[in-house]
């Protein structure tokens, strides 16, 4: 028979052969009747793919495994993983076809329940590039729902004034009290920070470097170091072989700790999260004068209208430039003084 249940589970699944291979799936249900329905709809379609030639039906499941085949490389990829392992119980069970608008309003109902809009939006994003990889790539549909995202509000901007970050570092443990001094002096993200390697640090040049392949952009950033953040690392040396910053002689893998929140608390600094060290950082940069195009680089921005939104932090750095026009303008009034 080609219905049959496992031991292991509840439900119906079906076994047939096809082209010379056999198919075995779960029908997704545990009523009998329903399952036969499946059954007899996939032998329905596998047989208008020999007779007719039209195109398998593929399922979210297929889409999944050659997505994550095929962007294992990504940065993100542990990130895709844990979204795919949410996502599946909306989509596991249904053919890349089945998945309508209903469902991704389904998706986004339940998302909206558990965190903000601009997390909703990234798996309705993931979503949105499996189907049309499957359209465009694949060629496994002809068409796919049209997947909008939430508006979201302009990006987060939040930095300490330079009292704030001696308040916060006064109340620090030591261990993380170089660290975040390093993040500040640096603009490097978490992950870099934590993941610096001792192979990455010239102290002799006063110069670091984050691999390509370890920034969010996949371009190499370079970290020339003030006098300030040498004397953190020098701080570091001898604790660990590889890494640089250690807790206890082990490598720090958590930086955003209930000792960081404690002490942000202490130092009486609110809405505040650890990326915002970055976001003060290039500020303060752009404080003292830092151009654009430095801090781009510095920073290992892909462009520069990600380093604009830190331009009103410098507004006296605009202030010389109207008086750019003066010789113009006045050479004018002079030529027409007395003229009526």
């Amino acid at each position: 028979m080609s219905l049959y249940k496992r031991k292991d589970s509840s439900v119906w699944w079906i076994k047939l052969r096809h082209a010379g291979k056999v198919i075995q799936r779960s029908t997704g249900t545990d009523d009998k009747l329903k399952a036969q329905e499946y059954h007899d709809r996939l032998k329905a379609s596998l047989w208008e793919q020999v007779r007719l030639g039209a195109k398998p039906r593929r399922t979210w499941q297929e889409a999944v495994v050659r997505w994550l085949s095929e962007t294992a490389d990504k940065r993100t990829h542990r990130e895709d993983v844990r979204k795919l392992k949410w996502l599946h119980p909306f989509l596991g069970a249904l053919h890349l076809d089945e998945i309508t608008l209903d469902v991704i309003d389904q998706i986004k109902a339940a998302r909206l329940k558990e965190g903000s809009k601009s997390t909703a939006n990234r798996y309705l994003a993931l979503v949105r590039s499996i189907l049309i990889r499957s359209r465009d790539e694949w060629e496994w549909l002809d068409k796919v729902p049209k997947v909008k995202l939430f508006k979201e509000p302009e990006g987060r901007e939040r930095a300490l004034t330079p009292e704030q970050a001696r308040r916060l570092l006064e109340v620090l443990p030591a261990h993380q009290r170089d660290v975040v001094t390093f993040a500040l002096l640096t603009g490097l993200r978490q992950s870099n920070v934590l993941g610096l390697q001792w192979s990455q640090v010239d102290l002799e040049r006063r110069f670091a470097w984050i691999e390509g392949w370890q920034s969010k952009n996949r371009r190499p950033i370079p970290v020339p170091l003030s006098e300030e953040a040498v004397m953190v690392l020098l701080r570091q040396v001898g604790k660990h072989p590889e890494k640089v910053f250690t807790f206890n002689g082990k490598p720090i893998k958590q930086a955003n700790t209930k000792a960081w929140q404690e002490a942000r608390k202490r130092a009486g600094i609110e809405d505040f999260r650890w990326h915002d060290l970055r976001h003060t950082w290039a500020t303060w940069h752009r404080q003292a004068g830092t151009p654009t195009h430095e801090l781009q680089r510095l920073g290992g921005w892909r462009t520069a209208s990600m380093v604009e939104r830190y331009a009103h932090h410098a507004p006296d750095q605009l202030a010389a430039a109207p008086a750019r026009l003066n010789a113009v303008i006045g050479g004018y009034d002079l030529a027409t003084v007395g003229q009526k």
